[in-house]
């Protein structure tokens, strides 16, 4: 099978390395890629928003599977016309996007099915969005409808954060969404779970947690993820059919009585609260950075499970796991979450590697032969261990052995569930 995967981060060198490892893979694309998806695929300068340029890509060059990354793509229909040309796509259509694309329209769904969630209120004008903090007080969480690149949900400890984060939404600093989503303030636990889907049959596809802080003790500003960690200690096995039960097979079952039946990774993220989980959102596609976590551990072939999750094939399918720990440490570019600073070298990258970690590339280019920061976030260093902690400690020797003086990165990553493995000696 050729294959054509779209995105440039992290999570996509994560998929490119896995499905470069499929004894189904013929050759594999990506567009547009960076210097480390380029070491398992050609990477292809083509336009990614121009549809019609992909589709004609993949006429040219014989793809049969296209293979979504990034979620701006899919809520603005690129399966859609990858389907209506007849080249199979794993990722869900623009209308089953809107899980991701609208928190408003997922709020709603919520709603009518009974799944688990906080309590909400949807607001177009900031004048009664203001009102409607002012009565319910704080801690409240104030989202912008659309995508945010991870960046648009305030957890607002007093009734000024949250007021400001609303004029924050409404003046476009999140993207042009025109409406605001006010929730309860869930206490709990957070994790992520994953399932691969085909529209009616829903496969269990491992958990994960992950830092979103950019500083230690998951302090400071939403970042897109600073790491990650899988497996999710939190997630029980007893707690993982909840999730299905009451959360995934619900939204399935919604999804497809809409006419829109979802095909592709859905991300659930989770609050694990003491009534038992409660979604607190929906993603379409592998997060970043637990992509990166998920991919090591994964012993299936990847390409033979996205085949059977485009062809329908799933309630035939399993999934297998290593019993070890991954874990993932971003190193980010000086500025980031603000302004990154880009073009600084990076080396060191086969010295790390030798310690026995993965190097993920997120946000690099080459630029006169040299390896150069090119975003915020910019490595996912990744290692698998016995347990979190033995994963960390390597992953952690790994990320010492690159020389770039213009990154930084949490010294933390996978606290939580380190402490309860020392609880457990």
């Amino acid at each position: 099978m050729n294959v054509l995967l779209i995105g440039s981060g992290g999570r996509e060198h994560a998929l490119a390395w896995k499905l470069a490892a499929s004894p189904l893979l013929g050759k594999l694309y990506a567009a547009p890629g960076n210097p480390g998806i380029a070491r398992h695929a050609e990477c292809v300068a083509l336009d990614v928003r121009d549809h019609e340029a992909v589709v004609d890509f993949c006429r040219d060059n014989g793809v049969d599977l296209v293979v979504v990354g990034p979620e701006a793509p899919l809520v603005a229909g690129i399966a859609d016309d990858l389907i209506a040309a007849d080249i199979p796509v794993f990722g869900p259509t623009a209308a089953a996007a809107r899980l991701e694309g609208s928190k408003g329209f997922t709020k709603d769904l919520c709603a009518r099915y009974g799944i688990p969630t906080a309590a909400y209120a949807r607001f177009a004008d900031a004048r009664y969005a203001k009102d409607y903090v002012r009565s319910a007080g704080a801690p409240i969480v104030v989202k912008a409808d659309g995508l945010a690149a991870g960046k648009g949900v305030t957890i607002a400890t007093s009734e000024e954060e949250a007021l400001a984060a609303i004029d924050a939404c409404f003046s476009g600093q999140f993207g042009e969404g025109a409406e605001v989503v006010i929730e309860e303030f869930l206490e709990g636990e957070e994790a992520s779970f994953f399932c691969l889907c085909d529209g009616k049959t829903a496969l269990p596809f491992g958990t994960a947690q992950d830092h979103k802080r950019v500083g230690e003790g998951d302090t400071g500003p939403n970042t897109g993820g600073m790491g990650a960690y899988s497996p999710a200690p939190v997630m029980s096995d007893e707690m993982i059919e909840r999730t299905m039960r009451e959360i995934i097979m619900p939204t399935l079952k919604g999804m497809e009585e809409r006419g829109s039946p979802f095909i592709g990774v859905l991300y659930a993220g989770l609050m694990i609260t003491k009534e038992g989980p409660k979604l607190i959102e929906y993603n379409v596609r592998f997060g970043d950075p637990e992509c990166q976590v998920l991919m090591p551990r994964l012993k299936d072939d990847l390409l033979a499970l996205m085949k059977g999750a485009v062809d329908g094939q799933l309630a035939h399918m399993s999934a297998r796991w290593r019993d070890e720990a991954a874990l993932t440490v971003v190193m980010a570019a000086e500025g980031y979450p603000g302004t990154p600073q880009k073009g600084s070298p990076i080396r060191g990258l086969e010295a790390a590697e030798a310690e026995g970690a993965d190097v993920f590339h997120a946000g690099t280019a080459m630029r006169d032969g040299a390896l150069v920061a090119n975003g915020g976030r910019v490595l996912n260093v990744t290692a698998l261990g016995r347990t979190v902690t033995e994963a960390r400690d390597k992953a952690y020797r790994a990320v010492d052995r690159i020389d770039w003086p213009g990154g930084f990165c949490r010294r933390d990553i996978g606290w939580r569930a380190v402490e309860r493995e020392a609880g457990g000696r």
